[in-house]
């Protein structure tokens, strides 16, 4: 007798990131979701074009908010999807100048908590400006995702700021700066304004998030 799929087993829908709706925010680990299913977060230095690159993958201008003042986003921000247990999620902004030392190293420790003790994060999202690619930040969480084998996308945000030839080559600067680099599993030239890059970045993040059966590779 042939194998076949059980009548009882439920058929999971294909995620669809225009479902994505706010499920929550949390200032710390203990007041986030429930850690299971399979989520994937976006960071990203301030004024990066994070909730851009967000809102355009989502077709939602809305979902992620934008600010004149970036950093002032402190929480960790959870986004269902249409396929339950899956997540998308938005960390706080790094790195501008504006914003005290202390309430940097604030927001450094709750990112930290967040990277270390969430279990169901399946990826990283780095955004960068592709016209000032790998500040301190960049390398930082470049460096954390290579040491706890946590696959990483890199997009490089800001693209229609430049012109053609002048974005080819920054990408090919990223891409050898980042030789060796084994987590690094997608590096995408991104315009949220031009709409370049979306696809990727959407089938990138569904093969993530489907995976949500498979447990992390945790480093020895």
């Amino acid at each position: 007798m042939s194998d076949s799929v059980s009548p009882d087993a439920p058929e999971l829908k294909p995620i669809a990131y225009n479902s994505a709706r706010f499920l929550t925010s949390a200032s710390r680990v203990s007041e986030c979701p429930p850690d299971d299913g399979s989520e994937v977060a976006f960071a990203g230095r301030s004024n990066a074009g994070k909730s851009s690159a967000i809102n355009a993958i989502t077709v939602n201008s809305k979902l992620a908010r934008t600010s004149k003042t970036p950093g002032r986003t402190r929480l960790i921000n959870f986004f269902s999807l249409n396929r339950p247990g899956c997540r998308l999620v938005d960390l706080p902004g790094y790195g501008y100048a504006k914003v005290a030392k202390e309430m940097q190293e604030d927001w450094q420790k709750h990112l930290d908590d967040y990277l270390s003790r969430r279990e169901s994060l399946r990826g990283l999202v780095l955004v960068m400006d592709i016209r000032h690619p790998l500040q301190d930040f960049d390398r930082m969480m470049i460096e954390w995702c290579e040491q706890s084998q946590l696959p990483l996308m890199i997009l490089a945000t800001k693209a229609d700021k430049l012109k053609s030839g002048q974005a080819k080559q920054a990408m090919l600067k990223i891409r050898k700066a980042l030789e060796g680099v084994d987590c690094l599993e997608h590096l995408i030239q991104f315009s949220a304004l031009k709409k370049q890059g979306l696809d990727q970045a959407r089938n990138a993040l569904t093969d993530w998030l489907e995976a949500q059966e498979q447990p992390l590779t945790v480093a020895p």
